[in-house]
């Protein structure tokens, strides 16, 4: 027969377990969405950190506001999204086309966006601190930069060393 004090430990000591446990797991579980289509699809708000959309058809998808942290947009078509924003801190964009995509205060800082499209994109208040791009990319987002991001608090043209 076990007594009720051992018996009450035990609950004790497996529902401490128990919270410790759900304690570890993170909020936010990486998925991967690699090669998918997700054509107009919404995923604004949301906290997206860790996930894989490499190779992914994400045109006129809607990003806005999103927490973008450390997510793979290798190869990524970003076409007319509305990326307005989002926090790609330490992103690969790779390969990722973003034309026509709305990057209004949007955060790229340590992205790494080597070959990546950003013909035609808006970048009002974009943050591209330590972000390394072709020197031509970065002439032609210097002609359309302009203000500051609302986060960062730091000028567009200032994070793309514009003269």
């Amino acid at each position: 027969m076990v007594s009720h004090s051992r018996l009450g430990q035990f609950v004790i000591a497996v529902l401490v377990a128990v919270t410790l446990c759900l304690g570890w797991v993170s909020s936010a579980q990486a998925t991967s969405y690699d090669r998918q289509n997700l054509r107009m699809s919404d995923w604004s708000n949301q906290d997206l950190r860790g996930n894989d959309y490499t190779r992914a058809d994400m045109a006129d998808a809607d990003m806005s506001h999103t927490n973008l942290r450390g997510v793979r947009l290798f190869d990524t078509t970003l076409a007319r999204a509305n990326m307005e924003g989002a926090d790609m801190t330490g992103a690969t964009l790779d390969g990722a086309r973003f034309y026509q995509a709305n990057l209004t205060n949007a955060i790229l800082e340590g992205a790494y966006a080597f070959g990546t499209d950003f013909r035609e994109v808006i970048i009002d208040g974009a943050d591209f601190t330590d972000v390394l791009l072709d020197p031509k990319v970065n002439k032609m987002l210097c002609s359309v930069a302009t203000g500051t991001n609302p986060v960062t608090g730091r000028d567009t043209r200032d994070t793309l060393y514009c003269p």
